[in-house]
Order: structure tokens, then C-alpha cells, then sequence
């Protein structure tokens, strides 16, 4: 049947998630989705070929360091794509010209244009399309359509075996590496660190934040095997084989808040330094215009009012560790009310041991998501890290109304603990984007 309206789009998008599929066992088996997405673009006649690519992967920060080099490459004057996930209101979030969302108009004509292709793709040797195949293959086909100059794309989970391992960036680059999925990435930080390194290819530039120990090494390991060289995005400037190259602006995001921020400023002036060196306008003034004008919601997104409420979409024990540093050193306030809710497979002892010890109220809620944790299982969670009230509202909305009758106009809200919690906070309190 024809792909008629914009809902048409979406069920056939959604129609490729399996519920019954499993991990995979074993690299010979994870690199089979690899060579499927490989298949798939070249069935719609190889869109990724001949366009300039970056590739962003990481546990965090990738989507904040994706929008500040799409923000700069755009800034320079470059017609920019930029390909990110999970959505937080709308699917057209993820399909981006020069920041524009894809319309819904043009996902209905693009989906509807592949859609025979996609449905004659044999699932032999290489298994049927995910979901997110579908839509890494759609937005590559949109750039393509688009002219797009240059496309950043985010990594959908690990590296090594992602979607996203049939390009050969400009750049390869690589956020805070910590504990997350490690039922499908490994137990370990080296095991994680192994997966994210895959797009770290021979003779294209790597770079990445300082990383613990266990995951720098082997990055450096991926990096001498590969044939490539490992920049490192340190305060004072890109370390690398060549010495230190200074940033030529000082690397702070204006529109990012939050001090882990920083740390994704410095890794994207990085990436912009390293493309520069290849050939691409991006002087000075475009980097400091990127990092003055990007925006990503929901990452220490501070809504104005009485109580002011913080949205941020920490989901593992790293992040919400950075995010309790953030609250303490930037925010003033008298009390602090947490609304929290997670996802099952998320590491919720971690995420609670970090940002619960600190709040003088605690409201636990969930989002609609089929992956949400549920209500009981987080209180529990979080009894023994209690030092206040801690109070169940299963809606959102009635959890922001709870937390608004427990706080006080000089105290502050923080809702966090899952990206699908975020999402509806934010419709909740009527930010979302339209879709």
C-alpha cells in the first residue's frame, strides 16, 4: 500500500521493530547488521557515497557535541545534514537540514519513494532491517536529495557495528565513555570502549575527550592498529602526535549550560580544528558562531518560573553524577525536589546512588514508554538513599503538580533520570516541538 499520510510514515517506519530480535551472540553475528545496512544503501543506489560525513559516538554528550559541529560546519557556510537519536517529541527530529526538521510532507514522499525498496529487500543472508536501518537509510537519502554538503551523524548504539559503520568520515569522534547497555556492548569499560573505537577507521582523524584509563587505552590501541592518529580534546588545547594545537576560540557553548558542557565544547572545537586541516572554511569566527548558537534541549534545560524547573536526560550513574555536580556549583536554590523516572534497561542503583541523596523530596514517575521502569521498583531503588519525602504519581503531569505543591518559589525542580521522561516533561509543560 502507498505511504498516503504523514501517520503512514510512521507505522511503516515503526513496523520494522521486532520485539523477538535478539542481540547479537558474537562479532561474526553483530557484524551481519553492518553489512545489511551496507546492502540496503546500495539497493537505493549508495546515497553516502561522495558525501563528507562525521560520526559522533560516545555514552554521552554525542547528540550535544553533534549539534555544536553541525552549528559550526553550518556557521562556515556548508549546507549541513545531521542524522541524531532517540527523538524527543517528534520523529522529524532526527532528519535535519541546516537545523530544519524534515517536513512531513517530505517524509511521506521520502518513504513512500523507498518504500518498494525497502520491501524487496531480501532478509537473506543479512536478517531484515531494524528500525533505525530504515531510518538512517531514509535521512541519508534525504541529504543526498538535499545537496547536503556535509552530514553529522550519531551514533545509534556502540560504534563498532552500528549503522553508521558503512561510512568513512572525515572525522571520527568520540564523547564520554561510560557504563551503559552493557548487556549488548560488555560488563567492562575496556568491553564498551572496544565497541565505540569501531568507528575509528585507517588514515581518518580520531579524536576524544580524556577518557578513564581503561577505555583510553584502548581507544590509542584501536587507533595504532588502525593506522590512524588519536587526538585528544584536552583543557588546554588538541593534543595529538603533532604536539598541541591551541582552540582557537576559547571552547565554551553559550546556549549549553551545564560544565560537563565543556568538556563537548572542547571535542567539537577539536573535530573543527581536525576539518579544518582537511580543507573546510572553518575559521575562527565560524567556530565561535556555532558554539554562541547551538541548542539541544533537554540536557540542563532550566524552565523559567516559580520554582524554576531543571530538564535534563541523565540516564546512567555517570551522567547523573555530572548533572549533581552541575546543580551544586551553578544553581542557587533552598530546596530540591527530584522527579524522577527511568528505564528498565538502565543501570536505576547507579542513577539513584548519585542524584537521591541530594534531594529534600522525591517524586518517582514514569513515561508511557514500553521500557519504563515501573513506580515501585525505583522507590524501592531509592528508600535507603532517602533523606525526605518520596511520593509515586504514575503521570507526568501529576508528578510535575505534586512536585509544584512540594516546592517553594526559591527551590528548584529537576526532572530527570530517562530521555522518555524528558520528552514528556517537556510536552507537559508545552515545549515539545510540534510534530
Amino acid at each position: 500500500m502507498p505511504i498516503e499520510t504523514y501517520q503512514d510514515a510512521l507505522d511503516y517506519i515503526y513496523s520494522f521493530i521486532d520485539p523477538l530480535r535478539k542481540p547479537a551472540s558474537s562479532p561474526a553475528e553483530a557484524i551481519l547488521n553492518v553489512h545489511r545496512v551496507r546492502a540496503l544503501l546500495h539497493a537505493m543506489d549508495d546515497p553516502q557515497i561522495g558525501m563528507q560525513t562525521v560520526v559522533v559516538a560516545g555514552t554521552k554528550g554525542k547528540g550535544s557535541t553533534c549539534v555544536l559541529i553541525e552549528a559550526m560546519l553550518r556557521a562556515a557556510g556548508l549546507r549541513t545534514g545531521l542524522w541524531t537519536s532517540p527523538h524527543l517529541s517528534s520523529y522529524r527530529e532526527r532528519i535535519q537540514v541546516g537545523r530544519e526538521m524534515i517536513s512531513q510532507t517530505e517524509l511521506v514522499d521520502l518513504t513512500d519513494r523507498l518504500k518498494p525498496i525497502i520491501d524487496a529487500f531480501d532478509p537473506e543472508p543479512y536478517g531484515r532491517p531494524s528500525t533505525f536501518d530504515v531510518g538512517f537509510a531514509l535521512a541519508l537519502s534525504y541529504f543526498m536529495a538535499r545537496g547536503v554538503q556535509i552530514a553529522v551523524l550519531e551514533v545509534g548504539l556502540g560504534g563498532r557495528y552500528d549503522a553508521s559503520g558503512v561510512i568513512t568520515p572525515l572525522a571520527s569522534v568520540i564523547s564520554s565513555i561510560s557504563y551503559d547497555h552493557t548487556a549488548i556492548l560488555g560488563p567492562t569499560l575496556a568491553d564498551i570502549a572496544g565497541n565505540k573505537a569501531g568507528i575509528i577507521k585507517s588514515g581518518v582523524p580520531a579524536i576524544s575527550v580524556p577518557q578513564p584509563p581503561d577505555a583510553a587505552s584502548v581507544l590509542a590501541d584501536e587507533a595504532r592498529l588502525v593506522g590512524t592518529n588519536l587526538y585528544i580534546a584536552e583543557e588546554g588545547g588538541l593534543i595529538g602526535p603533532d604536539g598541541c594545537l591551541p582552540y582557537p576560540v576559547p571552547p565554551i557553548p553559550s546556549r549549553l549550560c551545564g560544565g560537563f558542557q565543556r568538556e563537548n565544547g572542547r571535542l567539537a572545537v577539536g573535530a573543527a580544528i581536525l576539518l579544518g586541516r582537511q580543507g573546510l572554511p572553518l575559521n575562527a569566527r565560524a567556530i565561535a558562531t556555532g558554539l554562541a548558537t547551538a541548542e539541544w534541549p533537554g540536557r540542563f534545560d532550566l524552565v523559567p518560573g516559580s520554582p524554576p524547573i531543571l530538564i535534563d536526560g541523565a540516564h546512567n550513574g555517570d551522567s547523573a553524577h555530572k548533572l549533581a555536580a552541575a546543580i551544586r556549583t551553578e544553581l542557587s536554590f533552598s530546596r530540591f525536589i527530584l522527579v524522577l523516572g527511568t528505564s528498565r534497561d538502565k543501570d536505576i542503583e547507579a542513577i539513584v546512588a548519585e542524584i537521591v541523596p541530594m534531594a529534600d523530596a522525591v517524586v518517582i514517575t514514569r513515561s508511557t514508554h514500553p521500557r519504563a521502569m515501573d513506580l515501585d521498583r525505583v522507590a524501592a531503588i531509592a528508600q535507603p538513599h532517602l533523606r525526605g519525602s518520596l511520593t509515586l504519581a504514575p503521570e507526568i503531569d501529576d508528578a510535575l503538580a505534586r512536585a509544584r505543591a512540594l516546592a517553594g518559589p526559591g527551590d528548584l525542580i529537576c526532572v530527570t533520570g530517562s530521555l522518555f521522561v524528558v520528552a514528556a516533561a517537556r510536552e507537559a509543560l508545552g515545549l515539545a516541538v510540534a510534530d
